[in-house]
């Protein structure tokens, strides 16, 4: 008799979630306690308070509603006097970011690539009087906001790259071709359509390893930096026909360099860097920390400048040990990195205003590391056991600020944590669905084949 391993993949799969659930409802009583208090004094002291008027006042319309970055935005430009509303797919109906005091007014809408999307996104616009549209994406729904630009122009500005820059931006490939044309650093890259085009590459002309990644967005294989070639001609073949390559899925080949990884976010206006951000990188990147690299920002002026860029694009670099810096992917959309300009007050006027700036602005000298404090926790308590890991992650909780909470706006931190994950955990628990692992972050269970 065979054994039933969908059955005991359903019973491990719901066994971790209701670990996990019982892990958010045992430290529910602290998060409860610590957002009581941050209410309190936030009333107390709410009547003391000037309200920033903006001289000329905007209706912001924010997408991806369930991400801490799009929290951010809400927070930033509520505090320089515009109004926000926020938005967000039907699946995460129940984001705690709905519950912020800089959200005017929140809607549910169907996924990007509904046939729907468009219509839903236009119709909120007309009955709010939204002057402004600020997507932030997920990597999926950057392709449907360049076509929402499209038709949602003529009734508000949208702070988005155009279509076909989209489509170039994203795929690995082009990118790396459009900034090689501008004599701009970037890895020797290759477009695979075909697994046996990795097995015909002559890598012993070579004097790198190379690394496979997804042209289009996937969440959990892009964590996957596996050099090629492997130690045999069997290995390589294994792992290469093991994934989904092919040419309605093409991935690219890269030359691996090795060194510390930056990853960069910047708001631009026609070739103009208005917002400028870099910190050290990882693949799961929880952890932003301000670093001044002018080579890096000298890169991006010259990339956003040669295409005449308006909107947010993010990078993201290598720097070898010679010094050298290569930008190995670009994102046209918010990267989380915005997080550090929660103490900025300009951020606004970056996003808002059309008249240039002196300068860009980047994160204040006073603003401190963001993290998001339940992913802390779990790392130091699975490091118990190495006093270094320990000491690391009790600096960063000391030295830096939870993304998400804020004493003047309190209620997210309780109602991301405790109602908008348990809620998708519950979901997956009656729908005896599997997931890979919480990023709060994002807002989301990161999942096989998910959004």
């Amino acid at each position: 008799m065979g054994v039933d391993h969908t059955n005991d993949d359903r019973v491990q799969a719901s066994l971790k979630t209701i670990g996990t659930l019982a892990l958010l409802l045992l430290v529910l009583p602290l998060n409860l306690a610590l957002t009581t208090i941050a209410l309190l004094r936030a009333i107390l002291i709410k009547p003391f308070q000037r309200r920033t008027i903006a001289a000329h006042s905007k209706t912001v319309l924010v997408s991806g509603g369930k991400m801490t970055k799009a929290l951010q935005l809400a927070r930033s430009f509520h505090r320089a006097g515009h109004r926000v509303i926020l938005v967000e797919s039907y699946k995460y109906w129940l984001t705690g970011h709905r519950f912020s005091w800089d959200v005017d007014r929140f809607y549910t809408i169907p996924k990007p690539d509904a046939t729907e999307y468009i219509d839903a996104l236009l119709e909120i616009v007309q009955q709010e009087a939204v002057d402004v549209y600020v997507p932030v994406c997920s990597p999926a729904a950057s392709y449907y906001d360049a076509l929402a630009k499209k038709v949602l122009s003529a009734y508000c500005e949208v702070l988005h790259s155009d279509l076909a820059e989209v489509q170039q931006l994203d795929n690995k490939y082009e990118f790396s071709a459009i900034a090689a044309s501008l004599n701009l650093s970037v890895p020797d890259s290759y477009c695979i359509t075909d697994s046996q085009q990795v097995l015909d590459f002559d890598f012993s002309k070579h004097s790198q390893k190379y690394i496979l990644k997804s042209i289009p967005y996937d969440s959990v294989r892009r964590l996957d930096l596996t050099q090629l070639p492997c130690d045999s001609y069997s290995e390589t073949k294994a792992f290469v026909h093991d994934l989904p390559v092919s040419k309605n899925n093409p991935w690219i080949m890269q030359a691996f360099i090795p060194g510390q990884e930056y990853c960069t976010h910047s708001t631009v206006r026609d070739g103009e860097l208005r917002m400028h951000c870099c910190c050290r990188s990882s693949a799961f990147q929880i952890n932003y920390e301000m670093v001044e690299h002018p080579t890096i920002e000298a890169w991006v002026r010259k990339f956003v400048g040669s295409l005449h860029l308006t909107g947010q694009v993010s990078f993201d670099f290598i720097e070898a040990a010679d010094g050298s810096i290569y930008a190995i992917e670009c994102n046209p959309r918010t990267h989380s990195a915005i997080t550090m300009f929660y103490n900025h007050p300009d951020v606004a006027k970056a996003y808002l205003e059309q008249e240039p700036l002196a300068t860009a602005i980047q994160p204040l000298e006073s603003s401190r590391p963001t993290y998001w404090i339940y992913h802390e926790i779990w790392r130091l308590l699975t490091h118990l056991s190495s006093p270094n890991q320990v000491r690391q992650r009790v600096h960063i909780i000391v030295r830096g600020k939870d993304a998400i909470f804020d004493w003047a706006d309190p209620l997210p931190f309780l109602m991301v944590h405790h109602v908008q994950i348990p809620w998708l955990l519950l979901e997956n628990l009656r729908q005896f669905k599997g997931w890979i692992r919480i990023d709060f972050n994002i807002g989301k269970l990161v999942e096989l084949a998910g959004d």
